[in-house]
């Protein structure tokens, strides 16, 4: 089949045609063939320019769409896009940040990750991150200000140093040269004074080293015989034998073993007690009546009669 030159020709022109807005849309920074998904968001200033990059994380996802103003908020509309499998929350930011120090500006996505997904043609909150430049803009006036002063208060110290150096009639800094030289002098007074205390009294002073010295021998010496004596075995049988103790002891409280019954047994007390009482009694009955005591074997019987308290008392 042959084809017309005029077919080849529309064929060609609108190739060209195609490969031109294809170019065209690839250097202003979108994809002809993708899809997008547009969003908006605003700032009281415009710092944008229209195929400003939108990233997130620092990856571009997208660019600006459109920048126009809105005459009833006075704010600027921003309509960004991104790439459609990008998604966020709708409570994220929309960061405006430099991209350079000279100028420059774009979008940076910052995800709230709260699960809320936004949708297209969503209004996302804004917010500006201060740049470099900008910072040191608005902090210069007060650098500026603050090193003047200081420049002032400099050259004034500089004017009195350089007028009390100059002014010979002003006594000042000679006395306080005078007053140094004789804080010098006394140091150095003090210094020989002390050199020569030290010379006269080497030999005490030598005496005094040995007998530390061999004070420090001996006390070792004591040290290494006690150890070799044993004494920490000793103190340790010592430990022991004050916890066995105080083991007895807190049985014998808490009425443990004979000795601790005897000593907590309130019945056996009020016993022992009350034979202590009638053993006393039956003394003094042998005391005061002797007699019934040596006819213990004969038939008559003598009765016993109850001492009284006074007889009781008066023995």
């Amino acid at each position: 089949m042959k084809i017309s030159r005029e077919v080849k020709t529309a064929v060609l022109v609108l190739s060209g045609i195609a490969l031109f807005v294809y170019l065209f849309t690839f250097l202003s920074g979108s994809n002809l063939f993708s899809s997008k998904e547009t969003y908006y968001t605003e700032f009281d200033y415009n710092a944008l320019s229209s195929s400003s990059p939108v990233t997130i994380k620092g990856n571009r996802i997208g660019k600006i769409e459109d920048i126009k103003y809105d005459f009833d908020t006075k704010k600027t509309i921003v309509e960004f896009s991104v790439n459609p499998r990008l998604k966020f929350s709708k409570n994220s930011v929309i960061r405006l940040y430099p991209t350079g120090l000279m100028g420059g500006n774009a979008l940076s996505i910052v995800d709230a990750n709260d699960g809320v997904e936004a949708k297209p043609g969503d209004f996302i909150q804004s917010e500006v991150k201060q740049g470099l430049m900008s910072s040191l803009e608005s902090s210069l006036p007060k650098v500026t200000s603050g090193l003047d002063g200081t420049l002032e208060s400099t050259d004034t110290l500089v004017k009195n140093l350089n007028a009390l150096l100059l002014d010979e009639s002003d006594e000042g800094l000679k006395n306080a040269i005078a007053e140094l030289n004789t804080t010098l002098k006394s140091f150095t007074s003090t210094s020989y004074s002390l050199q020569g205390v030290i010379k006269n009294n080497e030999e005490k002073i030598g005496s005094i080293l040995d007998t530390f010295d061999k004070t420090s021998k001996d006390l070792s010496a004591l040290a290494t015989e006690l150890k070799e004596a044993g004494l920490s075995k000793t103190v340790e049988e010592l430990t022991k034998t004050i916890s066995s103790m105080q083991g007895l002891l807190a049985n014998l409280d808490n009425g443990k073993g004979t000795l601790g019954k005897l000593l907590n047994d309130e019945g056996l007390y009020d016993n022992l007690e009350a034979a202590s009482k009638e053993l006393q009694l039956l003394l003094l009955d042998i005391k005061l009546h002797p007699a019934r005591y040596r006819r213990i074997l004969s038939k008559r019987e003598i009765p016993y009669t109850e001492p009284t308290e006074e007889q009781i008392n008066n023995n």
